[in-house]
C-alpha cells in the first residue's frame, strides 16, 4: 500500500501540530502477531479460523473488551467464556511478550521528535503488567515519552474508540491540558482512529496490509510505514536526512 491521502489532506489543510502521542501495539512495537497467533492456537480446538474482520473488531480495545468480542463472534461463548479465554491466552502470551521487536521507523520518528523538543508521549490499551513485558527491549526509546498512559489508567474508564485514553494523555503534557486540534495520533487500529477523532484530535494511521481499506476512511491520512511520514506535511521539524 502506497502512502495515500486525499485531496482534502494537502498539506495547506493540516492543522499546525504541537504534540504527538502514539499507541502502541502494532504501531511502536510489532506485537499484534502474537495476539493472532494465540487467538489461532485456541481457535484450532473449536474446528473454527481465525479472519481479519474480526481481528479489525477487536484491535485496540481493553483486553476484556476484546475478549467478549472474540468469544462472541466466534460463537464459542457458550464454550469459553471471555474470562477464561484471557487466563488461557495469558500463559502463552506472557513466553512472547519479551521478544516484541520495534516496528519500521518507530525509534527514528521518536528520537527525531525527542531531539527537537516535540512533546510525545503513548497512549496503549496494554495494561500495566503487559507494557512492561512488551518494553523490556526497549527501556531507553520509551524513557523518551513525556508520559504513558496505559488501559488500567484509572482515568481510561472505557477502551477505544472512546476518546478517554487520548483526553488523559492529552491533560498529563507540560502546561495541559493540550488543546486537541494541536495534536496528532498515530494509530494502527480502526477502534483507535476513531478513539483520537472522537477526542477531536488529528490521526494518522499505519494498519496492517491485511485490514480491508474500507477502515482507512477516518483517518487523516494513511501510511504504509512510520518510514513514510513526513513530519513538515503536520508543521512538524523535518528530518536531517533520508530513512537508511
Amino acid at each position: 500500500m502506497a502512502n495515500t491521502c486525499s485531496a482534502a489532506d494537502a498539506p495547506s489543510t493540516k492543522p499546525s501540530i504541537t504534540h504527538i502521542i502514539f499507541d502502541m501495539d502494532g504501531l511502536l512495537l510489532d506485537t499484534e502477531k502474537f495476539y493472532t497467533e494465540v487467538q489461532e492456537i485456541i481457535l484450532a480446538r473449536y474446528n473454527k479460523t481465525f479472519d481479519w474482520s474480526l481481528k479489525a473488531k477487536m484491535m485496540g480495545k481493553k483486553a476484556i473488551e476484546a475478549a467478549r468480542v472474540f468469544v462472541e463472534e466466534t460463537g464459542i461463548d457458550g464454550l469459553l467464556s471471555a474470562e477464561d479465554f484471557l487466563v488461557e491466552r495469558e500463559d502463552m502470551l506472557q513466553t512472547m511478550f519479551p521478544t516484541s521487536e520495534l516496528m519500521p521507523g518507530a525509534s527514528r520518528l521518536i528520537q527525531h521528535l525527542h531531539a527537537n523538543g516535540i512533546p510525545i508521549s503513548v497512549a496503549t490499551g496494554s495494561h500495566t503488567r503487559h507494557f512492561e513485558l512488551k518494553t523490556q527491549r526497549h527501556g531507553e526509546l520509551f524513557s523518551l515519552m513525556h508520559h504513558i498512559v496505559r488501559g488500567d489508567d484509572p482515568e481510561v474508564k472505557q477502551g477505544k474508540p472512546s476518546p478517554d485514553i487520548f483526553l488523559a494523555a492529552a491533560k498529563r503534557f507540560e502546561g495541559g491540558p493540550v488543546d486537541p486540534k494541536k495534536i496528532l495520533v498515530f494509530e494502527d487500529a480502526p477502534s483507535g482512529v476513531l478513539a483520537a477523532k472522537n477526542a477531536g484530535m488529528s490521526a494518522i494511521m499505519v494498519p496492517d496490509p491485511r485490514l480491508d481499506s474500507s477502515y482507512h476512511e477516518t483517518a487523516d491520512q494513511v501510511l504504509s510505514s512510520l518510514v513514510d511520514f513526513n513530519p513538515s506535511e503536520w508543521g512538524l521539524p523535518p528530518f536531517d536526512k533520508p530513512p537508511t
